[in-house]
């Protein structure tokens, strides 16, 4: 044998995820983290060499690893380091109790001192009973000693206690900036619970960050978070600089084993410009990719903070009448913000949630390309969750892909029906209507708005049921294998990487995951329960389950 494999997989049901519907082969030979061969078992043989392994799958299923399309990967370097705040099922944070016993316990377990921060992450206050938020009081009474930062579930604000404000310059004095939600203790002016979106910024930049050698150190854990799950590639989806220069050191010193592909915030470019040509952006170095730049529009729907043409049915997050949210800047920062990035030659991921976002997003595409939709540039509209009908054809004619997050049928879409109304939170992320017009969408979890898990990211996209059991837009299920297209071939796509990842045909970087069951064959109710055996990068084995 002139070419043998390094190893050979057969035995068990291998989606390939070539076209429209499953499609199997008996066999996949693998060599120097390329796939050598998929096809009959016979054939695969004549790839059998003295040190070819060979694999029985044992009747498991084998598909190509999953691509997340968006998540912010430096999130998961910290969370042992951090209190889970989230709701049930991810956490208790159902109440203000549960959130003060977590962060009272992080302190315990860490033994963190007096004086030091403490912080929590997943505070959702649209799961909180009868409309009783957490404040900077109830962080006062449970940790008197310790600045305490509670970070919203969007990932777009914070709650602090009053040693949190003292130490970020929050007074009375303190004003709400444009594009930002600074929450006042009623009748008075002082910063009492959420402060978010362009208000939270400065505090976000001014936050305790582990040394750079913690973080590298962290990195194999935050690694196998996605691992764990299947993932092989993962996105950095809101890089800072000083993330970026980070993430470029553990690539130069070979600690990445997934790829990492980091989009830096529109804030960074002038920085980010003169560290990092625009010609060293869309290719991996050592498992990193600068993928582009992210341009965050709105807020977040259960935060109150999205843009809409409508209002909600609630008042704002600080008692605004007839609220239909903001974006975080005007239509025309938004063009010449897109303008120079694509005159850069670079990729562009928006962040928009609202109907009224997803219009200044189609605006500035249409104002930054001249009108011109020729050029393959792949914009991609992060969450995209309200989009209209008509916003959708715009997207196909002009070439921008949804990135949905269907996992909010579950896990936001009581909040939804409350604050939009049960017609239009039954089309959030509508995967099967832009399927049907031809688009190719793809899914993801915002990691850590909530878990890493693309079984229940599918299960998601199939059944569209919320916390309470309610079908929250069945019109918009997609099928199984509709669902798992898009993590895998479609998100390949929205990276410019279809050619290499994505499917299991030869040549393809052997990206594997190892699950316990098919997807699209169990019952859609037992998807989510599925579990992920191993993982495979490149050929090299990086997560087995235990």
């Amino acid at each position: 044998m002139t070419n043998p494999a390094d190893a050979i997989y057969y035995g068990g049901e291998i989606l390939t995820m070539e076209g429209d519907s499953p499609q199997y082969a008996e066999a996949l030979a693998l060599k120097d983290g390329k796939i050598l061969f998929v096809g009959p078992k016979s054939e695969a043989e004549k790839f059998h060499g003295d040190k070819t392994v060979m694999s029985d799958l044992k009747g498991k299923t084998m598909l190509p690893g999953f691509i997340d399309p968006h998540s912010h990967f430096m999130s998961s370097l910290a969370m042992n380091s951090q209190a889970n705040c989230q709701p049930s099922p991810a956490g208790n944070g159902n109440s203000i109790k549960g959130i003060t016993d977590a962060l009272v316990r992080l302190k315990s377990d860490k033994k963190i001192p007096d004086g030091e921060i403490i912080i929590g992450y997943g505070y959702d206050d649209n799961a909180m009973p009868d409309g009783v938020l957490l404040n900077r009081d109830d962080l006062d009474k449970a940790l008197p000693d310790n600045p305490v930062i509670v970070i919203h579930v969007s990932m777009h604000g914070v709650v602090l206690n009053s040693k949190a404000m003292e130490k970020f310059n929050i007074s009375s004095d303190t004003k709400t900036v444009e594009g930002g939600v600074i929450v006042r203790k009623p009748g008075t002016n002082e910063p009492y619970g959420l402060i978010m979106e362009m208000s939270y910024l400065p505090i976000f930049a001014a936050m305790p960050k582990p040394s750079v050698e913690q973080q590298l150190a962290q990195l194999k854990e935050g690694q196998l978070f996605y691992a764990a799950a299947g993932v092989t590639t993962a996105q950095e989806g809101a890089t800072h600089m000083p993330e970026v220069i980070l993430l470029k050191r553990g690539a130069q010193e070979n600690k990445l084993f997934i790829d990492v592909v980091s989009y830096p915030l529109f804030t960074e470019m002038d920085t980010l410009f003169k560290v990092y040509k625009p010609d060293e952006f869309g290719r991996y170095k050592n498992h990193l990719k600068l993928g582009g730049i992210k341009i965050t529009v709105d807020g977040s729907p259960q935060g109150r903070t999205a843009f809409f043409t409508t209002p909600y049915l609630a008042d704002g997050p600080s008692g605004q009448k007839n609220w239909k949210g903001e974006p975080s800047f005007n239509q025309q920062t938004a063009n010449k913000l897109l303008k120079r990035i694509y005159d850069a030659g670079l990729q562009s991921m928006f962040h928009a949630n609202g109907d009224a976002a997803i219009d200044m997003c189609i605006k500035a595409h249409e104002y930054a390309s001249g009108g011109d939709f020729s050029k393959d540039r792949r914009t991609t509209v992060i969450h995209a969750q309200f989009a209209r009908k008509d916003q959708l054809k715009k997207f196909l004619y002009e070439k921008l892909i949804p990135s949905f997050y269907t996992e909010h049928t579950y896990f936001f879409a009581d909040t939804h029906i409350k604050l939009r109304g049960m017609k239009q939170a039954s089309a959030i992320s509508p995967m099967k209507s832009a399927i049907a017009l031809g688009l190719r969408p793809t899914n993801h979890t915002d990691f850590n708005v909530v878990p890493i898990d693309q079984m229940f990211v599918i299960w998601s996209a199939v059944n569209r049921i919320s916390r309470n059991g309610v079908v929250v837009g069945a019109g918009e299920r997609v099928t199984p294998y509709q669902a798992l297209q898009a993590i895998t071939t479609n998100a390949a796509y929205q990276y410019f990487e279809e050619k290499s990842k994505g499917q299991l045909k030869k040549g393809m970087l052997a990206d594997l995951v190892i699950l316990d069951d098919n997807p699209t064959k169990v019952d859609v109710m037992k998807i989510k329960d599925i579990k992920v055996l191993e993982t495979i990068k490149e050929g090299k084995s990086i997560y087995k389950m235990k």
